[in-house]
């Protein structure tokens, strides 16, 4: 007869979720998506490439009522570098 244990619960880890980008060069990369968080009034997704580096990739994310989501570039730097301070500011608060 199995043993129970009182007062220990199992909680299963979430699997994390990957999406491939893929460049114009035709090269991909793997990145698990660290969250998605607002600048103003668009939303940014922050990503982490599964490759062993320290990088974070930082994108314009926009999601549809379908579900489907585009990525698209954030072109201008000033607003890059908002996207950036905000990103680092929440990654400083989950510390």
């Amino acid at each position: 007869m199995a043993e129970e244990k009182k007062g220990q619960t199992s909680v299963p880890e979430e699997e994390p979720e990957i999406i491939t980008l893929e460049f114009d060069d035709d090269s991909k990369v793997d990145c698990e998506i660290m969250g998605t968080f607002p600048v103003g009034d668009q939303d940014y997704i922050a990503l982490a490439p599964l490759d062993g580096t320290d990088d974070v990739y930082l994108y314009h994310y926009q999601e549809y009522d379908d579900a489907s989501f585009e990525l698209t570039d954030i072109e201008d730097d000033d607003l890059f570098q908002k996207v950036v301070k905000e990103f680092e500011a929440i990654m400083n608060e989950e510390d």
